[in-house]
């Protein structure tokens, strides 16, 4: 599977039962869903731009076993974090609209992302791609998918996600995809893949 691709599944993936999630949920009931989703796609394509630079970075600074054994033990993480889901902090939850509705929206979600599974996945990612524009556009993409998702799904249901089983779902698949990328770093070896 290519970089872009495989990025747009595994931030859709992650985003899906985040924080964030949420957060573009109760935008969406304030602004219409187009503000929403042009301003996450902004601080979206932000926060990504400076995961994949400091994915690249280290890719090229570490030898590839380890960052494949790191990624896998990342990926296996990121399982674990998305079971346990995660709470709107303070400033998340106050999101002051003095900016305007655009303007709220991207620095809400910019702040909300710095740190967050979504950006510590999206370094992982472009850390073992070493493939700058595709990790970008795709993991960014699969952010704003994911998002929409949670607009569309809330406006048109008028109810919540199913929360648990989208997020024992995309746990799974990440815990998965730990363990098979360690497998595969360790049944190659240091000397095969670094």
């Amino acid at each position: 599977m290519s970089a872009f691709w495989q990025s747009l599944v595994f931030i859709t993936l992650a985003e899906m039962g985040d924080k964030t999630q949420f957060v573009s949920l109760a935008f969406a009931t304030r602004f219409s869903a187009t503000t929403v989703l042009g301003g996450i796609l902004v601080a979206t394509l932000l926060v990504h731009l400076l995961s994949v630079s400091l994915g690249e970075l280290l890719g090229l600074a570490l030898p590839s076993f380890w960052i494949a054994l790191a990624a896998g033990l990342a990926f296996v993480g990121f399982g674990a974090w998305t079971l346990r889901g995660d709470s709107l902090g303070d400033e998340e939850r106050k999101a002051a609209p003095r900016f305007g509705p655009f303007l709220t929206v991207a620095v809400t979600f910019f702040l909300a992302e710095l740190g967050d599974k979504t950006m510590l996945a999206t370094v992982t990612l472009a850390s073992q791609f070493l493939s700058f524009v595709p990790v970008w556009l795709g993991s960014s993409l699969g952010m704003v998918l994911a998002d929409g998702v949670a607009i569309l799904v809330g406006l048109a249901a008028g109810r919540r996600l199913p929360e648990r089983a989208i997020r024992y779902a995309a746990a799974t698949i990440f815990i998965l995809s730990g363990v098979l990328t360690m497998a595969d770093a360790l049944l190659r070896g240091p000397v095969a893949t670094g």
